[in-house]
């Protein structure tokens, strides 16, 4: 293989590096002129800044560092980052060293050490984070990504014993997944201390509130993945958790869904959500959260209720449509697909999604550059070169399982037993860029399922080598292990690789993991995991700060034909659709025997029910899991196509459009400050009389009144009625049905209606009253759906009697009401008419009590 030498990292790969990856000296005390640090520029809790510079003076505990921008920044040498590595080669040489070590003679150590050197060199190879911060640099570390504790005992002693379990292995660096599905449901008994339980969520924000206070390594918060099963009582609880502020922000979440709750959506029925019966006498120990098992045993499980099961897929949907959570996987394929189906099966993922595990199981991840093995000569894929890098990472990953630290005894007995790698790729979209190929286009589902194909094909070829060498891992046995559904896939199209393993055996359970390489691949310089660019130019918000960046093969392409647009394989994220995306994962799935870190990015005014067209279409493809991510729809993203201070000079401009039904440059709006304004033309005054419709629908703070009044058959004013007089709810509503009618009666644009409950529609708040199309989120989301239900009436645009559809609004509501009277969940039951907001949470909670406002939710008092 091709070396290069004195491999030089700028801007912000360098910082990533630096922060990261580089071996860190722990006393940075030792700091002196001349050496290179990271300094904290900005000090700020949630989004700090840090510049490369070098040590220039150094006074006592002061030290004067100069930035590659040129600025001198005094900083106390205890908040340096001094690092004993400074170049990539010297990772290479510690990381190549490390790997080997564990050979068996000195011969092959040296052998294996420049091998692994080889493949490293330049990038090829991208060692997952764990293992390039940790090998050869801290006995402490574990070289693992992510772990999959056993979900908990229902108990407060087991409880508490997994949350040990997960802030041990957090602060050494490791994330860490858990499936809830074993804790008991809301409001079920206690025996022992004559109570009920709080529920899964409660607990799993408790997980999630410690995941918070970790910090590991000094460098990065804890990360976890929080899982509930289909059949759990508390599902739609889990749900829409995030709903409300504060209970759950330290933590993904996914629900596990069953081919069999798949089946019922799509045939419309009936889903029962069930739990063991706790009073067994031998709940305590035999309780695991497999049900499967528990049933079959022939133990007792208690019906709590049922649900259709398009309620609460439904519900999954709009709650991933607003917020990109949660996501799905598809569990019981999963363990379909799963190698090691027969004696582990898998029960949660990694905090990213791509790594099934089961109790116990580890994500030992690395990654293939694939912008490396592009022949420009040929114009094509350098297969040889792929193969010979493939075989080699196979190797080094299976060494990671000899070399790591193990922390809990478990975790090694496991690993050892079936000896999971996960060797993945990023650089697809840049190598594909090279190629010529669309992403996306069904030129390349064709090339990913070759490209992908030859990747598996030859990982299990090295395994088998592997195992002939050293020995199969040890719950290896070949025909069970065949059965899976993955090595029927792979053995079907390559039966090289089933003579290999019945022949020689196969090292390692799994082999194949894509995961999302956001850091590790921003540092080297290419597209991240399987992804597209996200764009050509963006910016990066991380702990490092706020980071301009250029994707540099569309750079070069554009300083090459200036005044030119880039050719049509040029294509970042948001420019393929939502399907596209999901094509290309299911491609890829196919040859991947665990699974993938992939987000469907869908543009702003993606709709519900397109969200669910694509968890569908991601269940018939094949795919494991499915996730999206609207743009728009969190507060914080780490990538954005804006600078902030622009997207800041942007919004009153977009407020101004707003009120305007249209662009401001259509506007033609006098605006005057400390005056009165001139008379706006575009504005529609008044008339004395207006008819309209009043519209009955409960909302989360009680009873509304919605009257919808047309001007010349259009809806031009709303009037709303929550709340008790004098309240904040009631004059918050008076306040947007003003605001409403305001942007109704300017100007002519003739989709204003359809914009209004485009962007009123799905707000939500601190609960919710009802269930599918009949929920209903908050008041701004009751206006939305009264103006639904207003245009498409036949009573639209003339003179009418509203008491019919206000009947047939309240009648919906009353039975959605009247099919769960016997659930106890206040979210879906119509709450007090007399609550107001909380000025303390937020939550439309506040409710007198003895006399005096107090909020049910925080405990605010006005009686203090």
């Amino acid at each position: 293989m091709k070396t290069k030498q004195n491999q030089r990292l700028e801007g912000l790969s360098e910082k990533i590096f630096l922060d990261r990856y580089a071996w860190k000296n722990p006393d940075p005390s030792h700091a002196k002129v001349g050496d290179v640090v990271l300094v904290l520029t900005k000090d700020d809790p949630k989004f700090p800044t840090k510049e490369v510079g070098e040590v220039v003076a150094r006074d006592g505990q002061s030290a004067t560092v100069k930035t590659r921008s040129g600025a001198l920044v005094e900083a106390d040498v205890e908040k340096l980052t001094l690092n004993i590595e400074k170049t990539p080669e010297e990772m290479w040489d510690r990381l190549a060293n490390a790997m080997a070590s564990v050979e068996e003679t000195p011969e092959k150590q040296a052998e294996w050490s420049e091998k692994f050197r080889g493949i490293l060199e330049d990038w090829k190879l991208v060692p997952g984070g764990r293992i390039a911060a940790g090998a050869g640099a801290s006995d402490e570390l574990t070289l693992f990504n992510c772990y999959v504790i056993p979900s908990p005992k229902d108990s407060r002693g087991g409880i508490m014993e997994t949350l040990s379990e997960m802030t041990e292995i957090m602060a050494r660096g490791g994330g860490v997944g858990i499936n809830l599905s074993s804790l008991r449901p809301r409001r079920a008994v206690v025996k022992g201390v004559n109570g009920s339980s709080s529920g899964a969520v409660s607990w799993g924000g408790l997980f999630s509130y410690t995941t918070g206070l970790i910090e590991q390594g000094g460098s990065r918060r804890g990360a976890l993945m929080l899982m509930i099963n289909d059949w759990h009582p508390d599902v739609l609880d889990f749900i829409t958790v995030k709903q409300t502020m504060g209970q759950v922000t330290n933590a993904n979440l996914s629900v596990c869904v069953s081919n069999a709750f798949m089946k019922a959506v799509k045939e419309d029925l009936d889903w029962e959500l069930v739990f063991p019966d706790t009073t067994d006498d031998d709940y305590t120990e035999v309780w695991d959260g497999d049900l499967d098992k528990w049933r079959a045993a022939g133990r007792k499980v208690v019906h709590y209720r049922t649900v259709k099961a398009r309620e609460i897929w439904h519900t999954i949907i709009e709650s991933a449509w607003k917020s990109a959570e949660p996501g799905v996987v598809f569990m019981e394929y999963y363990n379909q697909m799963s190698n090691s189906w027969y004696f582990n099966p898998i029960i949660c993922t990694n905090p990213c999604g791509e790594q099934g595990l089961p109790g116990w199981g580890v994500c030992n991840l690395s990654a293939i550059n694939l912008s490396k093995f592009y022949d420009e000569e040929k114009h094509e894929v350098n297969w040889d070169e792929l193969a010979v890098t493939t075989r080699y990472s196979v190797r080094f990953l299976d060494n990671v399982i000899t070399k790591t630290p193990y922390h809990f005894e478990e975790n090694e007995q496991n690993q050892k037993k079936e000896r999971r790698v996960g060797l993945g790729t990023m650089g697809l979209a840049e190598l594909m860029i090279k190629l010529h190929i669309r992403y996306g286009s069904p030129e390349s589902l064709e090339f990913l399922d070759k490209l992908y194909g030859f990747i598996a094909k030859e990982a299990y070829l090295a395994s088998a080598e592997i195992a002939a060498e050293k020995g199969s891992f040890p719950a290896f046995e070949a025909d069970k292990y065949l059965q899976s559904g993955f090595m029927k896939v792979i053995t079907e199209v390559y039966p090289e690789v089933e003579d290999a393993i019945r022949e020689k055996g196969v090292r390692n359970v799994t082999l194949i993991t894509q995961a999302p390489t956001g850091s590790t691949g921003t540092m080297v310089g290419t597209s991240t995991g399987i992804e597209p660019y996200f764009a050509f130019k963006y910016y990066r918000q991380s702990r490092l700060g706020f980071d301009e960046q250029f994707v540099p093969i569309a750079q070069e392409w554009m300083d090459a034909h200036p005044g030119e647009e880039l050719p049509d394989y040029y294509v970042t994220a948001m420019s393929l659709s939502a399907e596209d995306h999901i094509r290309v994962q299911a491609a890829i799935q196919r040859w991947v025997d665990s699974s993938i870190s992939k987000t469907a990015n869908c543009p702003a005014d993606f709709t519900v029910e397109d969200t669910k067209r694509l968890y569908e279409l991601a269940f018939d493809l094949g795919c494991k899991g499915v996730t999206i991510y609207r743009d728009g729809s969190r507060d914080v993203q780490v990538l954005q196509t804006e600078k902030k201070e622009d997207k800041e000079a942007k919004a009153p401009a977009a407020s101004e459009a707003a009120s305007n039904g249209g662009s401001s440059e259509d506007s033609n709006t006098s605006i005057a400050v400390g005056k009165k304004a001139v008379e706006d033309k575009q504005y529609k005054k008044r008339p004395q009389v207006l008819r309209g419709a009043t519209y009955k629908i409960n909302t989360p703070f009680g009873m509304a009144y919605i009257t919808i009044n047309d001007l010349n058959g259009i809806p031009s004013e709303i009037f709303l009625n929550v709340g008790k007089a004098g309240s904040d709810v009631f004059a918050m509503a008076e306040a947007l049905g003003r605001v409403c009618s305001l942007f109704l009666r300017y100007g002519d644009h003739g989709e204003k209606v359809e914009l209004l409950i485009k962007h009123l529609k799905g707000i939500g708040g601190s609960g919710a009253i009802g269930f599918g199309p009949n929920r209903v989120e908050s008041i701004a989301d009751a206006v939305a759906k009264a103006l639904e239900i207003h245009v498409q009436s036949d009573h639209f645009g003339g003179d009418h009697d509203p008491a019919p559809v206000a009947a047939t609004v309240a009648h919906h509501h009353d039975e959605q009401t009247h099919d769960h009277d016997h659930d106890n969940d206040q979210r879906y039951n119509a709450p007090p008419a007399s609550r107001d907001l909380c000025p303390s949470c937020g939550s439309a909670s506040l409710i007198n009590i003895e006399g005096c406002k107090t909020c049910s939710n925080c405990g605010y008092s006005k009686c203090g």
